[in-house]
């Protein structure tokens, strides 16, 4: 599902015009960009978590010219899904 799938689903089931649920959506995702940019994690209850995780210092080998080489610590931003969304979820692709 594209992010155009999902503005006209929402459309759809709210009966507002395209144009306004466009920017909701990226209004949406906007405001949680901002927010782990300030570090600051986002709970949505029910649904899940946008949260900064820490990555350990690392060797890694680049494989072409057969090295080693080391990878710094740093920060990735992740999901972490709701224990009811994730149980709703495995429940209904089994």
């Amino acid at each position: 599902m594209t992010k155009a799938d999902v503005v006209a689903e929402i459309a759809s089931k709210t009966g507002v015009d395209k144009a306004t649920a466009q920017v909701v959506v990226e209004s949406f995702m906007t405001t949680v960009k901002n927010s782990l940019l300030k570090k600051d994690n986002v709970y949505l209850r029910g649904f899940g978590s946008f949260i900064i995780k820490d990555r350990a210092k690392k060797t890694g080998r680049n494989i072409s010219k057969n090295t080693t080489l080391v990878i710094p610590a740093h920060k990735i931003p992740a999901f972490k899904p709701a224990k009811s969304f994730s149980s709703v979820v495995k429940a209904k692709l089994k």
